[in-house]
């Protein structure tokens, strides 16, 4: 619970619940908030996070809420119940319900109990994501109105994924934070530290600034491992550390942002080399992502100039169009280009990842490396992105494709086999899409190398 107001104006979620009403034509919207989960009995639970739709519509961090909005009066019910006086005992003195509903223009609000008798007809709700949500579901409605609604599905994903300028505001805050947690790791990092060393530095910011985590952070010399989320690790000269973190508001709006930088003060003649190909993709990627340009086309292109960097440095070979078409370039990328990013780090995936990062779900590809591409669609104005591309080396792999010949006409494996050990480079940032191109949501945080070895040099000489 919280006294803190909602970010935006009653109007604003007004007009949100309108235009979301205007895609459904008949029935009634159920958007149900989640509820505290605990950790290992009922009433020690893990900070709470609302439902991010819910979010979005209604604007109100509190636990076991649920909203109806009937489409044919426009009228919108917060269905919750107002705190006792045990709950004040134990967290203080809280604004009431209704007062909060007000804030986001609803004035109808009731009990909990009374909403099963206001669910009569068509109901529409989302899939949904967590135990507790099914388990409402189940109880609340009868077993016609048991099958999430693919309608309410495709008119939430169409307005969520256009930010508008308040919401990028807070996009932009989230990036700038991110980028100044990243800086405060980088200065610290020095060989003989730990991983979980830095992690600690990253937290010490979330911390001071009363932020949060947007996701579970990536901190690693081992940076071929995409999730890594082992800190055990020791910092020793000449190592490259990944560091793949996020900031969340208070408000749920996030950033996703990562380096990939030296231990030591500056980067090996081979880590630059292999950074510099990293850096080529993206700004690739950078110069091409606008609106009416697919995702899926600008991850091929960055995916191509991987490949040409590749292919100068001796570990590749042959024709670089051929090598992406035939997929050889999945040996060094495994992943996709990027995501959506606003009120969650993976936009909406709760929704779909098929439904929200493409114009129809069979547009999916079930490949290999392009099954792992989050967004393929259209890009449009007020979209906003994370543009990602990196250089994986997993011996695992290695050893799966060289065994199975796989690729042979275009990868050097004497060159690859020797350099099994190399890690992995990530270079990721922000963007929004704009009217003719894309904007660098924080661009305070240095991507080139000589701008990450200069913050490194300034800092090392002091130890």
């Amino acid at each position: 619970m919280t006294n803190l107001p909602l970010p935006f104006s009653a109007n604003t979620y007004i007009q949100r619940r309108k235009i979301l009403s205007s895609e459904i034509t008949e029935g009634k919207i159920l958007l149900i908030g989640n509820e505290n989960s605990p950790r290992n009995f009922k009433d020690n639970y893990y900070k709470f996070r609302q439902d991010s739709t819910f979010l979005y519509y209604i604007g109100i961090a509190n636990a076991k809420l649920i909203a109806l909005i009937d489409v044919s009066t426009g009228k919108t019910t917060l269905f919750g119940n107002e705190i006792s006086l045990d709950d004040i005992v134990w967290t203080g003195p809280m604004m009431s319900l209704q007062e909060k509903a007000e804030q986001s223009g609803i004035v109808s609000v009731e009990p909990l109990a009374n909403l099963q008798d206001k669910l009569k007809g068509k109901i529409h709700f989302l899939p949904p994501y967590r135990a507790e949500h099914t388990l409402i579901l189940s109880h609340l409605l009868d077993e016609q109105n048991q099958s999430p609604s693919a309608t309410l599905r495709a008119a939430v994903i169409k307005q969520r994924n256009v930010k508008s300028e308040e919401e990028l505001s807070f996009m932009e805050e989230a990036a700038v934070h991110t980028g100044n947690m990243h800086k405060a790791v980088m200065k610290a990092c020095r060989p003989g530290l730990h991983e979980y060393d830095l992690v600690s530095v990253a937290s010490k910011y979330v911390w001071n600034h009363q932020l949060e985590w947007a996701y579970s952070p990536i901190l690693t010399t081992k940076g071929e491992i995409l999730h890594n989320h082992n800190y055990s690790n020791q910092l020793d000269e000449n190592m490259m550390v990944l560091y793949d973190g996020g900031i969340e508001l208070s408000n749920g709006y996030c950033a996703d942002i990562t380096r990939t930088f030296p231990s030591s003060e500056k980067f090996t003649t081979l880590q630059k080399e292999m950074y510099s190909i990293v850096l080529a993709a993206y700004h690739k990627a950078v110069s091409i992502a606008g609106p009416g340009i697919a995702f899926k086309e600008v991850h091929l292109a960055s995916a191509q100039t991987l490949v040409e960097g590749l292919i100068a440095l001796g570990w590749m070979k042959g024709d670089p169009v051929e090598a992406v078409a035939a997929g050889a370039h999945t040996m060094f990328f495994q992943c996709g280009l990027g995501h959506m990013i606003g009120l969650d780090v993976h936009d909406m995936e709760n929704l779909g990842e098929e439904y929200v990062g493409y114009e129809h779900p069979e547009d999916k590809s079930s490949d290999f490396g392009l099954k792992s591409l989050r967004l393929g669609r259209k890009l449009e104005q007020g979209y906003c992105v994370t543009i990602e591309p990196g250089i994986y080396i997993i011996p695992t792999l290695i050893d799966h494709f060289h065994s199975q010949g796989m690729y042979k006409d275009y990868i050097n494996y004497d060159v690859l086999i020797k350099n099994k050990s190399f890690g992995g480079i990530r270079v990721e940032d922000n963007f929004v899409i704009t009217e003719d191109g894309n904007r660098l949501l924080d661009g305070s945080l240095p991507v080139d190398i000589e701008g990450i070895e200069a913050m490194k040099a300034n800092v090392m000489q002091h130890f």
